[in-house]
């Protein structure tokens, strides 16, 4: 098992009993997809604002990393709900994947513009960059499973693309006083981190996929 299946058993142990309760009340899997989408919605309308923000803008942010990092729970918990309330469908998994794509690339293009608004134009161009490599790390595997390929491979997955960049954002808040750097580096370094490895995890799905095809050919 792999730091991944294992992380994921332990959230899984942690949010089984609220996921019972979702079932009992007849929440729906989709219900909660779209609250998910919601939350990253309002992350990034804080983030635009903050950009607007003439003082204590970065505390702004960090409250919308946090709020990413709650909607993150969300993603999980409809899948959980769904699996456990035996409410699994084909659309349901689709609703799922799509909406997860809006909310990332939405909060991705929040923290793109408070970042430009800021003056960190070079901040921006990395942000901008890490939701170019978000969303052809998804299309590459989207598209593999359309040719009967699977393509789960490489280290820049959406958790953890999620918990990165909701850290920085929480921690960027957290120090807005802090004088030994600038606290605008704790928000761009993971963003810098995600637009490296999301990359090169699309290339490496990428290749991935010509081994196995030259696989079946052989």
């Amino acid at each position: 098992m792999n730091y991944r299946d294992w992380l994921q058993q332990l959230i899984y142990k942690v949010i089984n009993p609220l996921v019972r309760i979702l079932i009992k009340v007849g929440v729906t899997p989709n219900f909660i997809t779209t609250t998910g989408l919601v939350l990253n919605i309002v992350a990034a309308a804080l983030l635009i604002y903050a950009g607007f923000a003439a003082a204590h803008h970065r505390s702004l942010v960090g409250w919308a990393g946090a709020i990413i990092l709650f909607a993150g729970l969300f993603d999980m918990m409809d899948g959980r709900v769904a699996r456990l309330g035996k409410m699994e469908s084909v659309f349901g998994a689709l609703y799922d994947s799509v909406l997860d794509r809006y909310s990332e690339l939405i909060t991705l293009m929040g923290i793109t513009f408070y970042l430009f608004q800021t003056g960190y134009l070079w901040g921006s161009l990395v942000a901008f960059i890490a939701l170019i490599g978000s969303l052809m790390v998804s299309y590459v595997r989207a598209r593999a499973e359309g040719l009967g390929l699977e393509a789960k491979v490489g280290v820049m997955q959406r958790p953890e693309r999620v918990v990165l960049t909701a850290l920085g954002a929480i921690f960027c808040g957290l120090c807005s006083d802090c004088t030994l750097l600038d606290p605008m580096l704790i928000l761009i370094v993971p963003l810098a981190l995600i637009a490296l490895l999301a990359n090169l995890t699309a290339f490496a799905r990428l290749r991935h996929c010509y081994r196995l095809l030259n696989e079946k050919n052989d």
